[in-house]
């Protein structure tokens, strides 16, 4: 899913979130609003939040916590919340953070590869390594606003590694030189994966262990 296209969503919801503040009524225990409005505005917005940033992030449990009624002031949490959030995807900011963590997840898992590898077992590293390729180039997709995935039968299908690489090559997110050698690298990755031991030594893979931390610290999400 494209920026715009969360953006858009936001403005949708935000909308929600105006049709509730003109339902506000008195009465003697004071303001409120409709309660069948503010549910599925808060049902919505909490759903949103959640595919994007997660349950345990502040902005999903400011709403769930913080605005679980039908008053005004509920509304206005809500409202509040989706602006910030369309502040933080509008300028970039949601995929910077992303982009930082999955840094590190990835740099644990090449440290743990190196360490496959040093105690002998040249496969699994390789394998783990060439994982770690292939979601970083998905992950490039996604910061890029380009699709990971092709429709298939009403199914969601991930796109294969090499699809991806190509992709990216011809959108000029890299060069077609980096292309080639990504080739290389999944070839190599999935040798490891099939079985074929005997076609591929260890310094080759302490090669590919070096050359795609390399890479992925050059072409960054």
């Amino acid at each position: 899913m494209k920026v715009d296209d969360l953006v858009n969503r936001v403005d949708e919801l935000l909308s929600m979130g105006q049709e509730v503040l003109a339902s506000r009524r008195r009465s003697d225990w004071g303001e409120y609003v409709d309660s069948g409005l503010m549910s599925g505005f808060r049902s919505a917005s909490l759903s949103f939040i959640e595919r994007v940033y997660g349950s345990v992030h502040p902005h999903f449990s400011e709403i769930k916590e913080g605005a679980d009624g039908s008053r005004p002031s509920d509304a206005d949490k809500c409202i509040a919340v989706l602006r910030a959030v369309r502040s933080e995807i509008g300028g970039g900011w949601l995929f910077s953070i992303k982009g930082l963590i999955t840094a590190e997840v990835f740099a644990d898992f090449i440290e743990m590869a190196e360490h496959l590898l040093d105690a002998g077992y040249k496969d699994p590293a390789a394998v783990m390594c060439g994982g770690v390729l292939e979601e970083h180039l998905r992950q490039l997709c996604l910061k890029n606003g380009m699709e990971a995935v092709i429709f298939r039968d009403g199914k969601e299908i991930p796109k294969k590694a090499d699809t991806l690489n190509a992709d990216l090559a011809r959108a000029e997110i890299y060069s077609k030189l980096d292309q080639k050698m990504i080739t290389g690298w999944l070839d190599l990755r999935n040798k490891a994966a099939h079985g074929h031991y005997d076609e591929y030594t260890a310094d080759q893979v302490k090669n590919l262990l070096s050359s795609v931390t390399e890479f992925m610290a050059r072409v960054s999400v």
